[in-house]
């Protein structure tokens, strides 16, 4: 099993302090924590995009690249790249200079993105999110197989015989699809083959689940081999401690903050209690084994071998923070690398010579 460390970089009030960093020290901070991951030794690090507040996610192939310029080893991830709602073209101009900068460690978590706000700005319906998210990821697919493109597009200029530079170093990127709730991404990504991305944070289970069981079907309906499958999963919060009883005592005035912010905003109430969230809901609170034994019951349910986890402190002080993805990677990661395969191909730049 691989682990991704992912931000939204979401810009409010610390969940406990009620202290908001500024804008810069914000940045800052997800660069620190892009640092540490690698050093820790997880296997991606995950920017998301947004184009509404709370979230200052809007440039991910900016922070990417600060990102690539630190460090060595990790590989970058978008969470995801919102693809319904940019240019193709110009999406893959500065995706292909990003992974060209980050020496091939890049890898795409697209999808058509949340939010009425954004869908408002970019003049995005709800009508026509998924085909432009079809149509987009289309193009972009195209742009980094091919030298020269042709597209019929309803949502962009229509292409004939275009060149768009750079060329890529990775041929082609990897590219996941990012799932939440609806079976159009799910099919979009068995249609061409690639790897699926569960959201699994807002719900229980099952819902995200249904759909996986979806794309299995839908994979092997356009003839895919089904060992060739790849699931990752995403998770609603994160904090390791050495017993159960220190989890919860930490995690609790993190969890009741977030609850009430959710009652006044008018966010729908999933979990009631914190016994609640931590027993249903997919974050990652308690002891090392109790983590284990967590990931093994959603695994059984949803097959996935990569494993993200928040990147952010998220209402811990920076010292359990640290101590949180410390114990994550020296009590909890081998155990769960031992007993979870990897993903079916390598963990490295998709070069020529290396494609099937």
């Amino acid at each position: 099993m691989k682990f991704l460390a992912i931000t939204l970089i979401v810009h409010r009030p610390d969940p406990v302090t009620g202290v908001q960093k500024s804008t810069h020290d914000r940045f800052r901070e997800v660069l620190d924590n892009a640092v540490l991951a690698e050093e820790l030794g997880f296997d991606g690090f995950g920017v998301g995009e947004r184009h509404e507040r709370p979230f200052i996610s809007s440039a991910p192939t900016v922070v990417l690249s600060h990102v690539a310029a630190l460090t060595r080893r990790i590989r970058l991830f978008t969470a995801v790249t919102t693809l319904s709602l940019l240019d193709p073209v110009r999406a893959y101009e500065d995706y292909a200079t990003l992974d060209h900068l980050a020496d091939g460690r890049l890898d795409l978590i697209t999808g058509k993105g949340n939010g009425a706000a954004q869908r408002e700005l970019f003049q995005v319906t709800p009508e026509d999110q998924w085909d432009r998210n079809a149509e987009s990821y289309e193009v972009f697919r195209k742009l980094w197989r091919q030298d020269r493109v042709t597209a019929d597009t309803r949502f962009r200029p229509p292409l004939k015989d275009a060149e768009v530079w750079p060329r890529p170093y990775q041929r082609p990127v990897r590219v996941w699809h990012g799932s939440a709730t609806s079976k159009e991404s799910v099919d979009l990504a068995a249609r061409y083959g690639d790897p699926l991305f569960s959201a699994n944070v807002t719900n229980p289970v099952e819902p995200y689940a249904e759909l996986i069981r979806h794309y299995r079907e839908r994979w092997e309906h356009y003839g895919h081999d089904p060992a060739r499958i790849a699931i990752g999963a995403g998770s609603a919060g994160l904090y390791v401690a050495r017993t159960s009883q220190q989890a919860l005592a930490v995690y609790r005035p993190i969890f009741e903050s977030n609850l009430a912010f959710q009652k006044r905003t008018g966010l729908p109430v999933v979990f009631g209690t914190l016994e609640d969230f931590v027993e249903r809901s997919s974050a990652l609170i308690g002891s090392p084994q109790q983590v284990i034994d967590k990931v093994h019951r959603y695994h059984q349910q949803l097959g996935h071998t990569v494993q993200h986890v928040q990147a952010d402190a998220s209402g811990l002080t920076d010292s359990q923070h640290k101590d949180s993805l410390e114990l994550f990677q020296s009590a909890v990661a081998p155990v769960l690398r031992k007993d979870i395969p990897d993903p079916p191909f390598p963990w490295a730049p998709v070069l020529p010579e290396s494609q099937e």
